[in-house]
């Protein structure tokens, strides 16, 4: 069974899994062939950079963009390391004029993070919400990180965000979805009305069976960084995280069976062979 095409906005990518291309590091330097070889391997169609002048360069003077294939990525360029919705703002129209000089189409939208602190990198919901506001007024496509808050995300959709994605665990942390809870609510809110409205889980995906768990509460797609370029081996596990993501549609979309109290035995209980001197 092929895995349908995931619709965001003016967008449609055969991958539901969606990377960055941060902290592929080597001796304290980027190392941006590894980078490259881990993207290949998660098969990502979108790739999101964060687009701050001095986050797209080395010390040697080379740019992070320089080793993505223009051509087979679109990128999703990112507000990260932003604090205030006006600092959030200014670093979006600079990923858009940057992404149109290169021809990209990742022009047109922006994954919109606004964090509250630097010890818990959690988002700010109100900078968040004001961010998101001002960029559509602007014509952005909004895909906008979140706290896995059933009201802040409802919020966020009705203000016309093209994609809400909540977080599975705060940035970096690896503990996977904590509160599939909220997770489901959010994505029962959410679709009530619009079934095919796109909700991504982002942040803090440790491994692979945290992308099938987040796949299978119901989400259209997963945003994952540091637990690909953290591990121990990047491109086995963006090969692994591939599979997941795969893995996970397709049990949500079988139906597991229901949850039981007691065992229920796999063959009928008629007709087994009688116990010793029982006849």
């Amino acid at each position: 069974m092929d895995v349908p095409p995931i619709r965001i906005g003016p967008f449609s990518f055969r991958s539901r899994l969606f990377v960055g291309t941060g902290k592929y590091l080597r001796n304290g330097e980027p190392d941006y062939e590894l980078m490259r070889a881990a993207l290949h391997a998660s098969g990502a169609e979108v790739v999101t950079v964060a687009v701050r002048r001095e986050r797209l360069y080395d010390r040697a003077g080379r740019s992070l963009l320089d080793f993505l294939d223009l051509s087979r990525y679109t990128i999703l360029p990112n507000t990260a390391g932003c604090f205030s919705a006006e600092d959030a703002i200014r670093a979006a129209r600079l990923g858009r004029e940057l992404l149109e000089g290169l021809g990209n189409p990742g022009a047109q939208w922006v994954k919109l993070e606004v964090l509250a602190d630097r010890k818990t990198l959690l988002p700010d919901p109100i900078e968040t919400h004001a961010a998101a506001a001002a960029l559509l007024k602007e014509g952005f496509v909004v895909l906008a990180y979140a706290n896995d808050d059933p009201v802040l995300c409802q919020k966020l959709k009705a203000l016309g965000c093209a994609s809400v994605m909540p977080l599975g665990s705060p940035i970096g942390s690896g503990q996977g979805i904590l509160n599939p809870n909220n997770i489901s609510i959010i994505l029962e809110q959410l679709k009530e009305d619009d079934p095919a409205y796109p909700v991504i889980v982002d942040a803090g995906v440790g491994t692979a069976s945290d992308v099938t768990i987040a796949m299978e509460l119901g989400a259209d797609g997963v945003l994952l960084n540091t637990g690909i370029a953290g591990a121990a081996d990047p491109v086995r596990m963006a090969e692994a995280m591939n599979h997941a993501i795969r893995a996970g549609y397709l049990a949500r979309h079988a139906g597991r069976i229901p949850r039981k109290r007691y065992a229920s035995a796999s063959s009928p209980m008629e007709g087994r062979i009688a116990p010793a001197g029982a006849i």
